[in-house]
């Protein structure tokens, strides 16, 4: 429990001393040690590199490498916040990184704080994401964007309203754009805490990054001169649904593809033709494709593919890749579901909707919102549209199918003049909500905002950091993943067994003579795990990694 470096401490402490590098033991029964297995693929991933460009800490016993290191491992560790640290003893943890003992959950909210704050963690990020896209340029030619809305029930702030799908509620909450290629992996994360559409933050922001981190696909010159090549594809979902907008982009040698928003009335079975179509997975399988030219708001022509089901239903893609063909196109737009898994997968492993930490920030005056007046005029003119249509199609359907009586003649004209009074008082109210609403003004700024109604929004420094590491942790776990798949045959069990590694207990042997440390696993309850955990031992082996701050080089296996 208690630090037993007291020398260390005091140096750093009261003598202002440099940081001493981190010393190791030889210890056995490590709790977690697995983590130390995901080292190589940290460091690969760029969780130091630029660190000291960007960040910096005071004068301390922590080293500026040993808290990333912490924060990477609790992800890996599915240690979803600083508080749960508490839970986890200290000395053990401290072993794997070389240290007495790892910061308490006080110290190390307080490094995090300095690390946002003094730190530049949105130059941190963005130079990563636009080194990863480098190094796999392919990976950067089809980006799946998507809003993915982090609901906040905290009390500190009262945020904005949104509605959030997957609870079926309008709940406070912020909304991140994330940038991920197609097997699901993370680029980099745009927060908005007032969210303006899919569609603004794709033009203002997100677009004019892509065109300068992305790879060139295709020569730029080629581009200009042959009108149907594109640089890389966007695909999003029907919010991003814009013929102006894809028209823009086409303009700029970028393809977009999403859903048709109106696709209007099914298109015969006798134009569906059987194809063979590769997933992202490397599955092949067979579809029922159908492709037309569509010109989409007397703007543009566009691509439209349709894929027939077995129960007849008919799913419409719009796209402006000319270059590809359609059993290409098609699977490009059902693999969206890479990016569903991965908000899926973040929270429930990652905590990507936890707080990183519980500062709120102001927002600036000239920031436009919609207006809360117009929003609740506009609420009353959508609930009484919904039921003057109701009404009209109740109106409708009173008919007289055969002969009746004369009394039941009455009633039925007394019911239907009932009804038709109904829609015309309703008709009028709507006509009057939607004068009163053209009167409101959508849009107002922030400073415009009644000061009862004002907000702040949460602190985002801390939330670019954190996010980032855990980035970087999903990558290297991802990277372990695709390694273990080459020996398994039951590739969705993958992820589990890498998961198992991380929480196995190891064996730490340092040999300062031979300059090395070796990580000794133990096996895991399923002895048959043994030669998958043998191929990635030897992988990583072969990176020659060493241990950050020191020049000991890891050596990985698992106690036969």
């Amino acid at each position: 429990m208690g630090a037993t470096d007291i020398f260390g401490r005091i140096a750093t402490s009261l003598y202002g001393m440099e940081t001493s590098p981190p010393t190791f033991n030889a210890c056995h029964d490590v709790p977690d040690g697995g983590v130390l297995l995901a080292l190589p693929a940290l460091l690969a991933m760029g969780l130091l590199r630029h660190s000291e460009k960007y960040f910096e800490l005071p004068a301390g016993f922590y080293r500026l490498d040993s808290i990333f290191l912490v924060l990477a491992f609790m992800a890996l560790a599915r240690i979803k916040s600083v508080e749960k640290l508490r839970y986890c003893p200290p000395g053990e943890w401290g072993k794997l990184l070389g240290l007495d003992r790892i910061p308490e959950a006080k110290t190390l909210r307080e490094k995090i704080g300095i690390l946002s704050h003094q730190g530049e963690p949105y130059k941190w990020a963005g130079e990563l994401g636009r080194e990863w896209m480098e190094a796999d340029p392919e990976q950067a030619g089809v980006l799946y964007i998507d809003g993915h809305v982090r609901v906040y029930n905290g009390h500190q702030t009262e945020l904005p309203r949104h509605y959030v799908s997957r609870q079926k509620l309008c709940l406070r909450a912020t909304t991140d754009y994330w940038v991920n290629a197609m097997d699901g992996q993370p680029f980099f994360v745009i927060n908005k805490e007032i969210d303006p559409g899919l569609l603004q933050v794709l033009e203002t922001e997100i677009v004019p990054r892509l065109e300068a981190e992305v790879p060139v696909q295709s020569p730029e010159i080629e581009c200009q001169q042959t009108p149907y090549m594109h640089r890389f594809i966007m695909v999003f979902d029907r919010e991003g649904y814009s013929p102006g907008f894809m028209k823009r982009m086409r303009d700029k040698s970028i393809a977009c593809q999403t859903y048709n928003k109106y696709p209007g009335v099914d298109w015969p079975e006798e134009e569906f033709h059987k194809t063979l179509v590769q997933l992202v997975s490397g599955n092949i399988v067979e579809m029922q494709l159908a492709e037309r030219g569509v010109f989409l708001g007397k703007t543009l022509w566009v691509r439209e593919i349709r894929k027939l089901t077995e129960s007849g239903h008919q799913t419409a893609i719009i796209s402006t890749d000319y270059q590809n063909d359609c059993s290409q196109v098609a699977p490009n737009m059902f693999a969206r579901w890479s990016q569903e898994n991965f908000f899926k997968y973040m929270r429930e492993h990652y905590n990507l909707d936890g707080l990183a930490d519980y500062s709120t920030e102001e927002i600036s005056e000239t920031t436009k919102m919609v207006n809360p007046e117009y929003r609740t005029v506009d609420g009353k003119v959508r609930k009484h549209v919904s039921k003057l249509n109701r009404k009209k199609r109740k109106f409708g359907e009173i008919m007289m199918i055969e002969e009746i009586s004369p009394g039941k003649i009455e009633a039925y004209q007394q019911k239907k003049s009932e009804i038709h009074e109904e829609v015309i008082n309703l008709e009028l109210l709507v006509e009057e909500l939607k004068a009163c609403r053209k009167k409101i003004p959508k849009h107002i700024t922030m400073g415009d905002l009644p000061e009862e109604e004002r907000f702040r929004r949460l602190g985002t420094k801390g939330k670019y950091l954190i996010d980032t590491i855990k980035m970087i942790a999903y990558r290297a776990e991802t990277a372990m993943v695709s390694s273990a798949r080459e020996l398994m045959s039951r590739m969705e069990d993958a992820r589990s067994l890498i998961q198992a590694i991380y929480k196995t207990e190891v064996d730490l042997i340092p040999n300062e003579q031979d300059g090395t440390l070796k990580v000794r696993l133990h096996q895991l309850a399923n002895r048959s795990t043994g030669t998958i955990i043998q191929h990635l031992c030897k992988e990583l082996n072969d990176t020659c990694t060493q241990f950050p701050g020191t020049k000991l080089q890891l050596i990985y296996e698992l106690v036969s």
